[in-house]
């Protein structure tokens, strides 16, 4: 696999804020959103073996992991990877894209996939892999990016429809006014969780946090 970078920190985002967890970053993406805030990610990486990846995650005294990237599933050894941190006993979060199969994840004990629906301001609205959104079992999460009004009412309409049988959040783009989207949550009632990057309050928008 192809690895940007391995590091201990804190989950910045989705229902697992909070928790101590080992990132694995995959190098490479096959989008390129118009606010995405790790393109460093984008270049060819370090070449790693899942045995390697496994032995540098057990370094940390964790038993939370989370693949991100760029877009982890872009790797061809993604699937083995998982299966073996969930041998191993690690639950692991699947950050992706959502332009992506999800299916060679589902039956991956303590695997979670947490999916990235693109909104218009993203730019990469046509790319969304509608077909993963029925997939989404309870233990999942579908996520938001949302930068303006536009962004909010797509979100809102996919809710609406698609009526996810997980946690759905909403989460402003990095530097825009968070209050606008925590006024139109609340204005509207909506059973989702609007939630900051916490990591990016803590330590800044730097790389390896």
């Amino acid at each position: 696999m192809q690895i940007t970078e391995i590091f201990h920190s804190l989950q910045g985002e989705g229902p697992d804020t909070g928790k101590p967890t080992v990132f694995v970053r995959t190098a490479g993406c096959n989008l390129r959103c118009a606010w995405c805030d790790t393109s460093y990610s984008f270049g060819e990486g370090t070449r790693m073996s899942v045995e390697e990846i496994v032995a540098k995650v057990r370094t940390y005294p964790v038993r939370n992991v989370c693949l991100t990237g760029g877009e982890p599933l872009l790797q061809k050894d993604a699937p083995e990877l998982i299966r073996a941190l969930s041998d191993a006993g690690y639950t692991t979060v699947i950050e992706t894209g959502g332009s992506m199969d999800i299916s060679p994840y589902l039956d991956i004990p303590r695997a979670v996939i947490s999916l990235d629906v693109k909104c218009p301001s993203s730019a990469m609205e046509g790319r969304n892999r509608r077909e993963n959104l029925p997939l989404l079992r309870a233990t999942d999460t579908v996520k938001f990016v949302v930068a303006d009004r536009e962004d909010y009412e797509f979100a809102r309409r996919m809710v609406a429809e698609a009526h996810f049988p997980c946690a759905v959040v909403f989460q402003p783009v990095w530097g825009r006014d968070a209050s606008e989207l925590a006024g139109w949550v609340l204005a509207d009632g909506l059973d989702v969780r609007m939630m900051l990057q916490q990591h990016k309050h803590i330590w800044g928008d730097v790389p390896g946090r």
